[in-house]
């Protein structure tokens, strides 16, 4: 495969450069999909433009945020296109090419056709160039007769010119699409009869016939076929390539991207090669696990795809595809803690200043937006939890990058936003704030764990921002009022009786109210061992009754664990909630509710059968098995965090190579954004410990290596404009640790741990510092 897509790219550079030798290639080894996979979604992704069809190369109806509208060509606000398919016709006989073996690249995809009965093969290979407003589409015909072939190739386009989710909203109201040929430019031209919505579908080869369509997809859209005389000599290979533009503007614009699509998608592809190259290079993990190093590498990759732009609204990164296009408060905020670790500095600061932006024009009391569509409207102002944790996303960023503005430009909006949390969301002053977080669950909306946790994380890191700032008075009250926090949350929300933090805290009623519905649902998945729990904890409500709010674990919600997560439950107290939350696992990570966990869960492994109505029940998710890895590394148990990991990464390519979906293995959004947090902080934050002080010129290295990694090494880990490289090797006694600066005048200092000790420090070169350190005995 990857032998027909190097020749592919080879002719389609040298037939645009005028014979210039041409260095293109897909360069990074792509992974192949399976074949019980192949009516699943892919995604080939740009910053501005994106496709998602099957990976057998259709483009099936696929979505719910719209019906049936996710998938297709995405210019957002608008959709471009349902999809695209190709026939080839030759002695009156006329076949599709469909069932396609597929493989994905991380900047592009490649389709395989047998076409045996034409005595052909076809190599499709797509990308999307980013900054353009388009997709470009080769097709490589081979001749395996021993004689010429002629026929005809036939390009069916399904044009849906149709505004975003919300659209209506900002007055985007769609329109039937009418379709044209215009001779001058060798385009098929789309336009949206009510809207200057335009798509434009262009060749490299003169087009010979057009024929306009009724589409077979739902909507007002239109299809249109285009026709190209077909001549391949024997043994001979034939490619033509398509360029799909669009433009929500006018119709110059999507002309002049059909332009410089046309004669420019050499160098548009060869600048995205090499920005995955760049990618893969920074933060380059290399371990005595290659699988492992594989699913961080693809992860970091992934981290591209995210990437969406409308410049009238801003740059950030959306959740997940299909349905998750756009711009969230919290999977941004978990999300970049693993962007900036990688050294994504850039998509980092547009992403804070797109959340700010949306969140500061659709409130006015520093409450973080929850999710935003394309089009600028916001859906949901913001749950509890994206207050808070927007500060502590702020603080950590500029650890990484040392940009001192991201603290001046944003403390306003975290000042108000933690006052609001504190007084109007906090009723009974009690220091706990009510509502909704990170669970949704119909009527949790009490004081929630991972609200609380998160509050006094926005309070702790608000306290650094304003010491940053100079405003050391307003620190030190933050200050107090984490601590103060963290010590209740130890002492009000720890429930002795489950060795756990509680769900939430709740007045009898409200809590009797959410049992009802729990029980239903454990009843529902017959979990008995959860309904009988449940039943205990009515008994005990309505044998000790009270009038005042108090703490419960009710759901066994995967958010139990953020106290652990951000380090702030007290050492006896993490043991046990740690050994508490290893219960409510499956081979591929955590549950997000507990209750959906069965006794034979833990050996479980397959398909997850989840509802046709998209439902998150009996779902084990990324996030919480990345949160539960970055809680046990808290905690000196980085073995335990690494069987975490392990299990998240059974789903990568399960079933979209080079992915791992939402909702283990292959349920939900196929590509999610937040999986990067639970791959890269632990790897690089904890197992190599680097803690980044770039506005200081600083950098600690602690590590906390799991024992089976006999050598692990992290490259390039970009902190500041400095780049640091560590590298470990395990020997009997102990480790040697390797760290090299690439600039000078930096402080980088080796922490050992507890249980450590260094006994010897080598210079074997500037900038470069070893160490040799025995664990001592127990």
């Amino acid at each position: 495969m990857k032998t027909s897509i190097s020749i592919l790219i080879s002719i389609l550079v040298l037939s645009c450069v005028h014979h210039r030798e041409s260095h293109l290639d897909f360069h990074t080894e792509g992974i192949s999909g399976k074949n019980e996979f192949k009516t699943t979604p892919y995604i080939t992704a740009g910053d501005r433009v994106y496709a998602i069809g099957a990976q057998n190369g259709g483009f099936p109806e696929i979505g719910w945020h719209i019906d049936k509208e996710m998938g297709g060509i995405w210019n957002h606000p608008i959709k471009l296109l349902d999809g695209f398919k190709a026939h080839i016709t030759a002695s009156s006989k006329t076949t599709e090419l469909k069932d396609a073996q597929f493989t994905n690249y991380p900047h592009g995809n490649a389709f395989l056709y047998d076409l045996s009965d034409f005595g052909l093969s076809v190599d499709r290979v797509q990308f999307a160039p980013d900054q353009k407003q388009g997709l470009v589409v080769g097709y490589s015909i081979s001749n395996l007769n021993p004689t010429p072939f002629e026929g005809t190739l036939s390009f069916e386009v399904a044009f849906d010119l149709r505004p975003t989710w919300l659209g209506e909203r900002t007055q985007m109201i769609d329109g039937a699409d009418t379709v044209s040929f215009d001779a001058s430019q060798n385009c098929i031209l789309a336009k949206d009869q009510n809207n200057d919505w335009f798509a434009a579908v262009g060749c490299s080869e003169p087009i010979q016939g057009f024929e306009s369509l009724e589409s077979s997809y739902k909507g007002q859209g239109r299809s249109a076929r285009m026709d190209l005389p077909l001549k391949i000599d024997k043994k001979g290979t034939k490619t033509i390539y398509f360029f799909i533009s669009g433009s929500y503007k006018d119709q110059a614009e999507v002309l002049g991207e059909l332009e410089a699509l046309r004669f420019g998608f050499p160098e548009l592809l060869s600048k995205k090669q090499r920005r995955f190259e760049d990618i893969e290079n920074q933060a380059r993990l290399t371990t005595s696990d290659p699988e492992f190093d594989l699913v961080y590498t693809w992860l970091k990759y992934n981290s591209e795809w995210f990437i969406r732009e409308v410049p009238e609204i801003g740059r950030g990164i959306a959740a997940g595809y299909p349905d998750y296009p756009w711009w969230f408060g919290c999977d941004t905020e978990f999300a970049l803690k693993g962007y900036v670790s990688i050294g994504q500095f850039d998509i980092a600061r547009s992403s804070i200043d797109l959340i700010a932006k949306l969140s500061r024009d659709t409130n006015t009391n520093g409450r973080i937006i929850h999710e935003a569509s394309t089009n600028g409207v916001v859906f949901n102002p913001g749950n509890m939890n994206e207050t808070p944790q927007f500060a502590s996303l702020v603080w950590e960023t500029y650890l990484w990058t040392g940009d001192k503005t991201l603290l001046s430009n944003n403390f306003d909006l975290i000042k108000r936003g933690l006052d609001w949390i504190a007084t109007d969301r906090d009723h009974d002053q009690n220091g706990f704030p009510e509502g909704a977080g990170m669970m949704e669950i119909h009527g949790l909306e009490s004081e929630m764990i991972d609200v609380a946790t998160y509050t006094q994380s926005g309070f702790r890191d608000a306290a650094k921002i304003a010491e940053a700032l100079g405003e050391s008075e307003l620190s030190s009250e933050y200050l107090n009022k984490a601590m103060d926090l963290k010590d209740k949350i130890n002492e009000v929300l720890w429930v002795e009786a489950f060795n756990s933090f509680a769900d939430f805290m709740a007045t009898d009623e409200e809590t009797l109210s959410l049992i009802e519905d729990a029980i239903i649902r454990a009843d529902t998945l017959n979990k008995p061992w959860a309904v009988e729990e449940l039943l205990e904890t009515k008994r005990y409500i309505l044998n000790h009754p009270s009038d005042a709010v108090r703490p419960f674990v009710l759901h066994h919600n995967w958010v139990v664990n953020t106290p652990l997560e951000t380090g702030i439950a007290d050492a006896q107290k993490a043991k046990q909630a740690l050994i508490t939350a290893r219960k409510f696992v499956n081979p591929y990570g955590v549950f997000v509710t507990g209750i959906d966990r069965d006794a034979s869960a833990g050996k479980e492994i397959g398909s997850f059968k989840g509802s046709k109505v998209f439902s998150y029940t009996g779902a084990v998710m990324t996030l919480p098995t990345g949160v539960s890895a970055v809680a046990e590394n808290n905690y000196g148990n980085p073995d335990q965090a690494l069987d975490y990991l392990k299990r998240m990464g059974r789903s990568f390519s399960f079933a979209l190579p080079g992915s791992i979906y939402e909702v283990s293995p292959d349920y939900g959004m196929f590509a999610q954004a937040w999986n990067l947090y639970s791959y890269a902080v632990p790897v690089v934050q904890q197992f190599f410990g680097i803690t980044p002080r770039a506005s200081e010129k600083q950098i600690t290295i602690s590590p906390l290596m799991p024992s089976a990694w006999e050598s692990a090494k992290l490259e390039n880990v970009r902190v500041g404009d400095n780049h640091v490289s560590v590298a470990y090797t395990k020997t009997e006694s102990g480790y040697t640790i390797r760290i090299q600066s690439e600039q000078s005048g930096w402080r980088i200092l080796f922490e050992k741990k507890e249980g450590e000790e260094v006994i010897s420090e080598e210079v074997p070169e500037p900038d470069t510092v070893v160490y040799t350190v025995r664990k001592l005995s127990d």
